[in-house]
């Protein structure tokens, strides 16, 4: 038999073969070493307890590697911790509405759960793919606290990624190729509705219209949100629960004084906090109608 103590009685350093020869006697039961068994299967316990517990990874720390984006960054992508006393919304959509989510949050302080795409939402063809990564990787099982909670409220807005023309990456609206057609818009939105309704079916569902284009934006022409926003209604008129937040004629009034620039589709300050002010009485409203 291998010796495991030393000469005064006390274990000796392990080794490399002590593992396999605690099984291999575990398993025979030698009777030199009654308490064996017991020891053998305390050791795969706690074993299989510690693996476990390795395994085990923080819904924030999966959300930081889905958004790719630590705390201290872009507040819109901050993890949201749950409080299940709240409703749970959540807010999809491209750019614009990445710089309004925390104002939103401000404004439904107390009053909901505010999460957002862990990116930016990009064009319609896309959607379910990101939405389908987001769920799998937050309501994982194996995650410490995932999500297991149902969506109340879902404002989505797609359109400014679809309008856009593209030269290879670069936006370019002479030479370039328009990402989405209409029709190749309007299915994709149609694919959009029926898997939100699939995902969270007693939700309030509301889309966004897109906001307008400035007049000398590189990649998109100053018509085409209208457009998009027409073809998307033609769509949501065969689901008229779906309230519509028509953010184009609430932002266009203002557009000059609120762009960033005349050749930016971005808000300042003023503009994108009126339309977080907006969008979170939208959803106040529908919160309250569920009651």
């Amino acid at each position: 038999m291998q010796n495991i103590f030393g000469r005064d009685g006390s274990p000796s350093r392990p080794h490399a073969g002590s593992f396999q020869w605690l099984v291999r006697y575990a398993a025979r039961g030698d009777r030199t070493l009654p308490s064996m068994r017991r020891i053998f299967s305390c050791f795969l316990l706690s074993s299989i307890l510690f693996a476990g517990a390795a395994r085990a990874e923080s819904a924030e720390a999966a959300w930081i590697k889905l958004a790719r984006k630590g705390p201290s960054t872009r507040p819109a992508f901050a993890f949201v911790e749950n409080n299940p006393a709240l409703p749970n919304v959540l807010i999809y959509g491209d750019s614009i509405s990445i710089h309004y989510t925390p104002r939103v949050r401000e404004k439904l302080k107390d009053q909901a759960n505010v999460y957002r795409l862990f990116m930016n939402g990009g064009d319609s063809g896309s959607f379910i793919g990101k939405m389908k990564k987001m769920q799998s990787a937050m309501c994982d099982e194996e995650l410490e606290n995932p999500w297991n909670f149902q969506w109340d409220v879902i404002q989505f807005n797609v359109g400014l990624h679809d309008l856009k023309y593209l030269d290879g990456k670069k936006l370019d609206k002479v030479n370039g190729t328009q990402v989405s057609s209409i029709e190749t818009y309007k299915k994709n939105l149609g694919d959009i509705i029926v898997y939100l309704k699939q995902l969270a079916p007693d939700a309030t569902l509301i889309f966004a219209t897109t906001t307008p284009v400035a007049p000398e934006e590189p990649g998109r022409k100053v018509g085409d949100s209208p457009k998009y926003n027409a073809a998307a209604l033609e769509v949501l008129a065969s689901y008229p629960e779906i309230e519509i937040n028509d953010l184009y004629s609430f932002t266009k009034p203002h557009q000059s004084e609120w762009w960033i620039a005349p050749d930016n589709v971005h808000y300042n300050e003023t503009g994108w906090s009126a339309q977080g002010d907006e969008v979170a009485g939208v959803i106040l409203e529908a919160l309250s109608e569920k009651k």
